[in-house]
């Protein structure tokens, strides 16, 4: 076999040995625990969605891929994918609001419409709804 070939498989072979190890490393990350996590951010449902409202890209720039602890009034409970809940927070906006997705375990099950609560999680992002992804309950009051 030629040289030129020998090193180009063996390019071949290192580049493909290096993509199925990040991709490993990417499918077993953890989560962070948003329990226990330092929020980047604290302020009401209705403070979060007006500001993405209002300037989305900056907003965007700002809360995404930040933990935000987010305090307001359950307007709903719903069942998502696979062993998830989505809890919406009230804005004030009847077409927005914020959705906070659960495991479908633990405190979330507990939860009912009309409670004023207090939830953490990573935003993921503004699509007519302010997005947060793997919550937790920080507080509840009635």
């Amino acid at each position: 076999m030629k040289p030129i070939i020998k090193i180009a498989l063996f390019v071949v072979f290192f580049v493909a040995l290096g993509g199925i190890l990040a991709a490993l490393i990417m499918f077993n990350k953890k989560h962070v625990d948003t329990s226990k996590a330092k929020p980047d951010y604290v302020l009401t449902a209705t403070a979060l969605q007006k500001e993405f409202e209002e300037n989305e890209k900056e907003a965007s720039a700002r809360y995404i891929k930040k933990i935000i602890e987010v305090s307001g009034d359950i307007a709903s409970i719903t069942p998502a994918d696979s062993n998830n809940l989505n809890i919406s927070l009230k804005t004030g906006n009847e077409l927005s609001s914020v959705i906070c997705t659960f495991p479908a375990s633990g405190e979330a099950l507990k939860l009912k419409p009309g409670d004023e609560v207090t939830l953490r999680g990573e935003c993921s992002g503004f699509l007519m709804d302010v997005l947060l992804n793997n919550c937790a309950t920080v507080g509840k009051r009635k």
